[in-house]
């Protein structure tokens, strides 16, 4: 796939994509510069090849954030795809990703979505595992002969890496290290962490779960794009004007594509919007926020008590004005992380975790818990309506291709920057066309 123009595809038939040219693969008729074929949202087929090839196969995929295992054997219960896994740390605190499979009859050993424990006894026929996946034993071994306990473990994931807090695995043995594979998004993710005076970012333990009806990617499609907020988000900006000033997206309706915000697309299927350009100076975060009830005493608190700091605590109160797309299920939205959760090939699970940090008063972090229900509430319904609606429209089998050429024919809008990442105008669909570069990438096999 490249960024400039390229030749119109044949033309489709009636009923299908256009053949591919001889020396292409089988995703080369699917995928083309502008445009991917509606089957890669509704063909279980290609769901079930991406849940083996993008969510562990080749793609590193993110896991889980350290703080959600807070001290030695401590375990939370995740999806890797539609792997059931369970992260775990060991006795020493080290890092593991287990398949939260018996290797007996392939029952969960594990039911509870986190807490501590040094083994899981599988509750079907008492099989019990070390935390880090070692077979301990089985009941009454003797009906087995010799029970081979190295055979018989858990399914383990064979890379798990951390990038500071954020856990990975992957289940290609060969991949590069996760901080490689991360690559440009990683400058995006330091800034973020690194909000925090310490650099300490903490998960809640409850996690905001919605789902919708429609394919995995309709939720990476709509990361990065900046074209729907001024339409789709129209209710919320208007409860927003209604307090006089504009407010908080307010300016994703006032000309976008000549405006100071821009995306960027990092590489390996990340992308990021960037919206801190509108903003002008420290406490310009909070001055532009929405209206939060308690929001003019929390401020004359925080002012009376902390004098010329006070403007930098009420920013961290409030979204780092970023949106991070980091492939292939990886979203850091304000100041919450998103994990995308395929469950079928037209259903989703969005789940929503919200983040404390280290070094600010107490008052700060209750702030943030109080502007990240915000969003969730009042946009994501918005966007979980429109994907559903494409799903439905995607059933159209004569129209056949979504588009992303918005960008494509427009003149100065993308530069390269000196290290190769692309900027442009922020209602670009470029965080479309390079994240299908690396799934076509993933789905071929490829090893980068």
């Amino acid at each position: 796939m490249t960024l400039h123009n390229s030749p119109a595809p044949p033309p489709a038939t009636a009923w299908g994509p256009p053949p591919a040219p001889p020396s292409a693969d089988r995703w080369s008729d699917l995928i083309q510069h502008d445009r991917v074929h509606r089957t890669l949202y509704t063909d279980s087929t290609v769901f079930d090849e991406e849940m083996v090839k993008i969510f562990g196969g080749q793609s590193w995929v993110y896991l889980a954030h350290e703080s959600q295992l807070p001290g030695p054997n401590a375990f939370v219960s995740i999806r890797m795809g539609l792997r059931p896994v369970i992260v775990t740390r060991d006795r020493r605190g080290g890092l593991h990703a287990i398949f939260n499979r018996c290797a007996h009859r392939a029952a969960t050993v594990c039911r509870e979505e986190s807490g501590t424990a040094k083994s899981f006894q599988c509750p079907y026929h008492g099989w019990t595992f070390r935390n880090t996946g070692e077979l301990v034993g089985a009941p009454w071994p003797q009906g087995y002969g010799e029970l081979d306990k190295e055979r018989f473990g858990l399914t383990v994931v064979p890379r798990v890496e951390s990038y500071r807090g954020f856990i990975f695995g992957t289940m290609n043995a060969d991949a590069p290290p996760v901080d490689e594979w991360l690559g440009h998004a990683r400058t995006w993710l330091d800034y973020w962490i690194d909000r925090s005076p310490t650099s300490e970012v903490v998960v809640k333990s409850a996690a905001f779960r919605m789902g919708y009806r429609g394919n995995w990617k309709l939720a990476f499609d709509n990361a990065g794009d900046g074209y729907h907020p001024s339409f789709s988000h129209r209710s919320l900006l208007e409860m927003a004007s209604r307090m006089g000033d504009a407010k908080d997206m307010s300016y994703f309706g006032r000309t976008p594509d000549d405006g100071p915000m821009k995306v960027y697309s990092l590489g390996n299927g990340h992308s990021v919007i960037d919206q801190r350009p509108v903003y002008e100076g420290p406490g310009s975060f909070w001055a532009n926020q929405r209206p939060q009830p308690g929001r003019e005493r929390f401020e004359e608190q925080v002012r009376a008590e902390h004098g010329d700091a006070a403007d930098t605590l009420l920013d961290l109160a409030i979204g780092a004005q970023i949106n991070l797309s980091i492939f292939p299920n990886l979203l850091i939205i304000g100041n919450q992380i998103q994990v995308v959760e395929p469950l079928a090939v037209d259903k989703t699970q969005l789940t929503w975790h919200a983040t404390s940090i280290g070094g600010v008063p107490d008052m700060i972090n209750t702030m943030r818990m109080r502007s990240q229900e915000d969003f969730p509430a009042f946009g994501e319904p918005d966007d979980q309506a429109n994907f559903e609606e494409a799903q439905r429209g995607l059933a159209a089998p004569e129209a056949e291709w979504v588009f992303m050429n918005r960008g494509l024919d427009a003149p100065d809008w993308q530069s390269v920057e000196h290290d190769g990442v692309i900027r442009t105008a922020v209602t670009d669909e470029i965080h479309m066309r390079g994240y299908y570069e690396e799934w076509q990438h993933r789905m071929r096999g490829a090893n980068r």
